[in-house]
């Protein structure tokens, strides 16, 4: 199953292990595992590069991905047996799929949180 990307999207296609989404504002590149369901993604490395030729990236996790996270780790011994969870470039969204994410990046875009958000990988 593949899920459906927003109507800005001008393009959306794989190339080699990314899945690229294409708006005239940006292109994200999803890293998906392997056979991953596109729609039911909870837990991927994105890198953004905005139309000025700027790159960010984020982590994005949902939250029941973090739930889940936590939980395992409480097992393990990780992060105080579970008591954190921490990533300096993590994004926490409600809903899976890289259509949710795409939204949820056109969002921060929309409302001018995106740069207080992801990290910018080039200099200013």
């Amino acid at each position: 199953m593949t899920d459906s990307v927003p109507s800005e999207a001008v393009e959306q296609r794989w190339d080699g292990p990314w899945y690229r989404v294409r708006t005239d504002r940006f292109e994200a590149s999803f890293l998906p595992s392997a056979g991953e369901d596109l729609g039911a993604v909870c837990n991927i490395d994105v890198e953004v590069r905005l139309a000025d030729g700027s790159r960010w990236s984020a982590t994005v996790f949902t939250v029941a991905e973090v739930q889940r996270l936590m939980e395992k780790w409480s097992r393990s011994g990780e992060a105080l047996d579970g008591r954190y969870f921490w990533c300096s470039d993590g994004l926490i969204v409600r809903d899976p799929g890289i259509a949710n994410m795409t939204q949820v990046i056109t969002g921060l875009l929309d409302d001018g949180d995106f740069d207080q958000i992801l990290q910018r990988l080039d200099d200013e």
